[in-house]
């Protein structure tokens, strides 16, 4: 595999990741090889905020170029790593540890924190998280009281923490199993005070990392896009669906670089950061939507059916961009524009 599998992100050399893309290439599709790899790798990514975020975008948007499962079992990881640091609790990140990041809510299931003469203790049943039985530990947000929730670190081979099989039968993304966890006791280490996760200033810099990674999806689909370019000559119509990918990914590279650059200047901060991460989660997911559409109706339906890693790439594509919550969190946006008038 050669240099060119790397993704660098305005001035960053996209060089500088190839040895990073080549690993995960050899990673393929198996989630503990995946996590071995961030293991023994995720020290080289820098924490975000410390003048080299674009670096870590760059790297995030490198692994999805490859395979976007693979980035999926890093981004959590690097996730848990930078809010460790961010708490000054990095102290246990210890060596070999692999990490999931679980804070969704379900209907009708709180998890709780109890605090007992042995410390705290997480009792209850979390959705939603992803490959609990191949990660070593987790942060876990649980209900404090009927008003706050805490962060917890969470021993995952705890014999009072169970993963079930959980409805998990997805077209993309079905080798990262996200299924409930329950918790029976489990022993959990605070991380920061009550509320700390949602308010801090790293929360809106996760949500642009996960963003790298749908940008670097997307930028596998447009190598696919540019191979069927060089492999026969291009009608205006072939040449309409190139140009208009290439304006997606262009404007999609240069928010997450602005962003960087305002992350690591002080000025994504508070409110400030807040409003950054839903502009940038906009513009990346309506740029990666456009391309899987252009891919689409550029190639029709042969690589879909006759190409087993490009049609996982757009199952998986497909899958992660919900995270995003589309015309309601254009919505949002537009309600904290309305109050801040930042133009």
């Amino acid at each position: 595999m050669s240099g060119s599998s790397a993704i660098g992100l305005g001035a960053v050399p996209a060089t500088r990741w190839a040895e990073l893309a080549e690993q995960a290439a050899r990673a393929g599709r198996d989630p503990a090889a995946a996590l071995r790899l961030a293991a023994e790798a995720a020290g080289d990514v820098p924490l975000p905020g410390g003048g080299a975020t674009l670096d870590r975008w760059s790297a995030l948007a490198t692994l999805a170029g490859v395979d976007v499962s693979v980035a999926r079992t890093w981004e959590p990881h690097l996730d848990a790593l930078a809010i460790l640091a961010e708490a000054g609790r990095f102290d246990l990140a210890t060596a070999g540890s692999t990490w999931g990041v679980y804070a969704a809510e379900g209907a009708g299931q709180r998890l709780r924190a109890e605090r007992t003469g042995q410390g705290w203790r997480l009792r209850g049943t979390k959705p939603w998280c992803s490959l609990a039985e191949e990660v070593t530990h987790a942060l876990v947000t649980a209900w404090v009281d009927e008003e706050q929730r805490g962060l917890f670190a969470v021993p995952m081979r705890d014999p009072a923490v169970r993963g079930t099989d959980g409805p998990w039968s997805p077209h993309g993304l079905g080798n990262i199993r996200s299924a409930p966890v329950e918790y029976d006791g489990a022993a959990a280490e605070p991380v920061g005070e009550p509320s700390w996760y949602l308010r801090r200033d790293g929360f809106a810099w996760g949500g642009i990392g996960v963003a790298a990674v749908w940008y670097g999806a997307a930028v596998g689909l447009m190598r696919r896009l540019q191979e069927q370019a060089a492999s026969r000559r291009l009608d205006q119509v072939g040449e309409l669906h190139l140009g208009r990918a290439d304006v997606a990914l262009s404007c999609a590279g240069a928010v997450l670089a602005d962003s960087a650059t305002a992350i690591d200047a002080g000025r994504a901060n508070g409110d400030a950061g807040a409003l950054l991460a839903l502009r940038v989660r906009h513009a990346v997911h309506e740029a990666a939507e456009a391309v899987l559409r252009e891919a689409d109706h550029a190639m029709g339906p042969a690589p879909l059916a006759h190409e087993e890693a490009y049609a996982d790439r757009v199952a998986d594509l497909r899958l992660y961009l919900r995270q995003h919550h589309a015309e309601r969190d254009a919505a949002a946006l537009g309600r904290v524009v309305a109050a801040a008038r930042p133009w």
